[in-house]
């Protein structure tokens, strides 16, 4: 088994609990590990017997441009859809933030994060 790790992936979207929210819109930052077994794509040094994490960056791309109410919306359809979309997943973790959230005082991000 192996992990691939994503970090640091930032998106300007329009998610949130308040209206204004999703209309003005805010940074978010989302990590992803994904566990798979290495074994073949280490000997072959064949893309297609690999999990294409450019293929992954896309899923989540897809996922943060459609509008959510909660963090943990988000984190869960992008769980989901790693599943469904690429072979070879065993375990993903993903961690969703919000940076500067609107909740009355000085926070540099909120998170959640969610495995399955």
């Amino acid at each position: 088994m192996g992990l691939i790790r994503i970090e640091g992936m930032e998106f300007y979207a329009f998610h949130g609990h308040y209206q204004e929210e999703q209309k003005v819109g805010n940074r978010f930052l989302v990590d992803l590990t994904i566990e798979t077994d290495m074994t073949k794509p280490s000997e072959s040094d064949n893309l297609k017997d690999a999990v294409n994490y450019q293929a992954a960056y896309g899923i989540v791309k897809k996922q943060m441009e459609k509008k959510s109410y909660l963090l943990e919306n988000i984190a869960g359809r992008i769980l989901s859809a790693i599943h469904a979309e690429l072979d070879g997943v065993k375990k993903v973790v993903v961690k969703v933030s919000k940076l500067n959230p609107p909740i009355g005082g000085k926070i540099s991000s909120v998170s959640v994060v969610l495995e399955g």
